[in-house]
């Protein structure tokens, strides 16, 4: 008797402990299949290609016999890094992103937020229809977007400048091209950005707003101390992206290269890799300079995120 009770009470327990199994498995598989169509595109079009760059970058091809040889590829290991950072031009490039960067995202970032402030405002009318012309320069794609700005940029051929320079004003734009691509730049994205705000301001709850105009606080005040500090998240994850995406800058000043004296074929780290990889056939070093600028995005991404969420864990403690 005590025998059959102890199978059938561990038939019980192997049954339910089989149940819970299959049932985990359900909870556990549908998320599962879920999620693998992503996780397969990410490593098709993301994971792949970046391992094949880093392989690319160690080798090299070279040619024996006074160059006259066939190319022969030899494994240099981290030779091409060497070759990349210790090329000026390379390094220059990113002083170029860098002056970008301070230029652009001043601008883009505060008219992106003060269209956002305006059609958020009780004073703005036709908000969709706003909202769909500032973001319609955004759908325009970038190469079309710079072909354009091209044309308006060169003398002779541009019917905004022929205007200018006939009321007296002598404009050189593509003499100095970075105010000419913040400018493209500006155009393509400050409709987008500003969705973001608009999104960010919907979400602001509507009572406080109406305490602080119960309290008095204008139009200004109410921008400046309620609205911008409570969209503040978006605020940074629109910057960071917008850094993220500068330092990719190729599209605008690669289309000007041929108008503009002032930008060579290495004048942004990106046009530095094609240069190398098309130009002069040297796909390791091309793709050693790529590795190195997303490097450079993913440590300027963890110092920008660690710097906000410190800021924000001291703002923390000092309210408790």
């Amino acid at each position: 008797m005590i025998d059959s009770a102890t199978r059938t009470t561990a038939t019980r327990t192997a049954a339910t402990s089989r149940a819970a199994n299959v049932r985990r498995r359900g909870r556990n598989g549908a998320p599962a299949l879920l999620i693998a169509p992503f996780f397969v595109l990410f490593t098709a079009t993301m994971l792949v290609p970046i391992g094949y760059a880093v392989y690319l970058s160690l080798f090299t091809e070279r040619r024996s016999g006074l160059g006259f040889g066939e190319p022969e590829t030899v494994l240099t290991g981290l030779a091409n890094y060497g070759r990349a950072l210790t090329d000026p031009a390379y390094r220059d490039g990113y002083l170029t992103i860098a002056q970008y960067c301070l230029l652009y995202i001043p601008v883009m970032i505060g008219l992106s937020l003060a269209v956002a402030l305006l059609l958020d405002s009780v004073l703005a009318r036709a908000k969709r229809f706003l909202q769909l012309a500032l973001f319609l320069p955004h759908a325009v794609p970038g190469i079309i977007a710079a072909l354009v700005w091209t044309y308006l940029y060169t003398p002779g051929i541009s019917p905004v400048l022929d205007a200018l320079n006939s009321a007296g004003a002598q404009l050189d734009v593509l003499g100095h091209p970075l105010p000419a691509v913040v400018n493209m730049a500006v155009w393509e994205w400050t409709g987008y950005n500003m969705i973001i705000f608009f999104a960010a301001l919907q979400a602001v709850p509507r009572e406080v707003l109406e305490a602080a105009v119960v309290d008095g606080a204008g139009a200004l005040r109410t921008a400046f101390s309620i609205k911008i500090p409570l969209i503040k998240a978006s605020i940074v994850m629109v910057g960071l992206f917008t850094v993220i995406g500068s330092l990719q800058l190729f599209t605008e000043p690669m289309i000007l290269r041929g108008a503009s004296p002032g930008v060579t074929s290495t004048w942004t780290p990106n046009m530095y890799a094609y240069t190398a990889a098309f130009e002069r056939n040297d796909y390791g070093l091309a793709a050693a300079a790529s590795v190195l600028l997303a490097l450079a995005a993913a440590l300027l991404s963890f110092i920008v995120t660690r710097a906000t969420r410190a800021r924000s864990e001291r703002r923390t403690e000092a309210a408790r």
